[in-house]
């Protein structure tokens, strides 16, 4: 294990705030000589250099892979430990290319940076929701999300997708989903939209369809509030429950917000307001997300060992992402502390 764990420690990753990818990977060496590490222990192991190049081999590792069970969604449980996670990356898309399905990793608070408190942050929104030209509501959404997909005979992989929804005058809406990572530009992404798991090429088409006219007062259908005892309300009959919500469901409560509506200004302000007033959401730092947007993390902690990560644009207290990671390990999913359950980012 010794040899391992030198050509470990000499693969020299990227350090997390270097320019090339904000989700911090290894560059080209580094994923060379870790590459190597897990080749050689293969080899070592298996005793014949033709089962190893049997691994490589492309599309006939997806079946024996995968396994006859059908994925699911598990948004509950994300990730297996960075080895494996890698080493499913590399199965998938060779010996010679950087990872193409692979769970994402954590997200960094940058080093010394100085946590903004949310009720400044409410004020530089609210400041922004008067001014001219500020950005309106508008109903539909544009997100890429990371979700994980499980069978019960093999490791979990991440499956991510970017939606885009718009709605028309008259009622009706498009919907698009599309198969794309944009920490892997161009490479391959796995995806189980029909029902059988296949490895699908970046921009893939997952869905495109026109839905008739339909219309709904209840949330999230109908339009956000504006103040934020409505908005915590709104937010409540969102999630479907007649008692308060706690931090960690109110943050779940936004995800579905924003899933349904892209917010102007004053709403924005107005949920910085909500979130200010709100106990146990920690000011963290400053953070890039996977778009490679600066914003300011907030963080809280579930009962169920489950952190959740809101990162909000510092200038104008839009919410950018969510992401929500394990805080102890749970050895019955092989899933490390730290892991990544989901992550949403949002844009305009």
């Amino acid at each position: 294990m010794a040899d391992e764990l030198d050509l470990l420690r000499s693969a020299d990753p990227v350090p997390a705030h270097g320019p090339r990818f904000p989700d911090g990977p290894l560059n080209p060496h580094a994923e060379y000589r870790l590459e190597r590490l897990l080749t050689e222990a293969d080899e070592r192991a298996a005793g014949r250099e033709g089962e190893q190049r049997e691994r490589w081999s492309g599309r006939q590792v997806v079946p024996s892979l995968l396994g006859p069970g059908r994925l699911r969604l598990a948004w509950g449980l994300l990730a297996t430990a960075l080895v494996a996670a890698l080493t499913l990356g590399l199965l998938l898309s060779g010996p010679s290319a950087p990872p193409a399905v692979a769970a994402p990793r954590p997200l960094v608070i940058e080093t010394g940076s100085a946590p903004v408190p949310l009720d400044r942050l409410a004020e530089r929104a609210a400041a922004l929701a008067g001014a001219h030209g500020a950005p309106r509501l508008r109903k539909g959404t544009h997100v890429r999300s990371w979700s994980l997909g499980m069978s019960d005979d093999a490791p979990p992989v991440t499956l991510p997708e970017e939606r885009l929804v718009r709605w028309r005058p008259d009622g009706s809406r498009t919907e698009l989903v599309v198969a794309t990572d944009p920490r892997y530009p161009g490479r391959p992404v796995l995806s189980d939209a029909d029902g059988v798991p296949r490895l699908v090429g970046d921009g893939h088409v997952l869905h495109d369809r026109t839905y008739p006219p339909s219309w709904s007062d209840a949330p999230p259908q109908s339009p956000p509030p504006r103040t934020p005892d409505r908005l915590r309300a709104y937010l409540t009959q969102a999630q479907y429950t007649g008692t308060p919500l706690t931090t960690p469901q109110l943050l779940d409560a936004v995800a579905t917000l924003l899933d349904h509506w892209t917010l102007g200004a004053r709403e924005s302000a107005a949920l910085a307001r909500l979130l200010a007033g709100t106990e146990g959401l920690r000011p963290a730092g400053r953070v890039t997300d996977r778009l490679g947007r600066r914003g300011q993390a907030y963080v809280t902690d579930d009962a169920y060992g489950v952190r959740r990560m809101l990162i909000m644009d510092p200038a104008t207290g839009a919410v950018l992402g969510l992401e929500s990671t394990l805080t102890a390990p749970d050895p019955r999913y092989g899933v490390d502390k730290g892991a990544v359950m989901a992550y949403s980012a949002w844009m305009r």
